[in-house]
């Protein structure tokens, strides 16, 4: 599986689910089914290599904007949530995390920000297709650190300073 076909399947599970993470995880279920195991890993090491990526400071602050705060496991679930969203999306948020004022039509973070199930998906249909646990993708594991530099999730003033686009869009009250 190229990297074309894996956004293309993520596009057309967001589009079949009309956004709805959790709804998209159980399409992206249903579309790797329809796969060979080995193209099933070959979708999770790519969702996963995209994950390790976004493992990073700004991104993190982004998330704390958009969530008002969030925790190791939220910034985990949102790092799927954001592969989800697809490539352009994906990309621009790495490229300038504030981009993503621009790249999100809306938000909200009772239902977006939160693509847990999505971080599943490829492991439920590999068991599925086979009835065994999925191996080890042979990819490096995420860093013991995010990328970057640390930022504090507390101060909502240094936040703003640092996410101007994001604040004034989705920040807090």
């Amino acid at each position: 599986m190229d990297e074309t076909e894996f956004w293309e399947i993520v596009d057309s599970t967001r589009e079949a689910a009309e956004g709805d993470p959790e709804d998209q995880a159980d399409q992206l279920v249903e579309r790797l089914l329809q796969l060979d195991p080995d193209s099933v890993l070959d979708f999770s090491r790519h969702f996963e290599s995209r994950y390790n990526r976004a493992y990073r400071w700004d991104l993190w602050g982004a998330a704390a904007v958009l969530l008002d705060g969030v925790s190791d496991d939220a910034f985990d679930y949102f790092r799927c949530w954001l592969i989800g969203q697809g490539r352009e999306i994906f990309e621009g948020a790495l490229h300038d995390p504030d981009a993503l004022a621009e790249l999100l039509d809306d938000f909200d973070p009772d239902i977006d920000g939160d693509g847990e199930e999505l971080g599943y998906a490829a492991d439920e249909a590999y068991e599925q297709l086979t009835g065994v646990v999925a191996p080890a993708l042979g990819i490096a594991s995420q860093p013991a650190e995010p990328e970057g530099t640390p930022l504090d999730f507390e101060d909502e003033a240094a936040l703003a300073e640092r996410f101007p686009r994001l604040s004034e869009r989705f920040g807090g009250e």
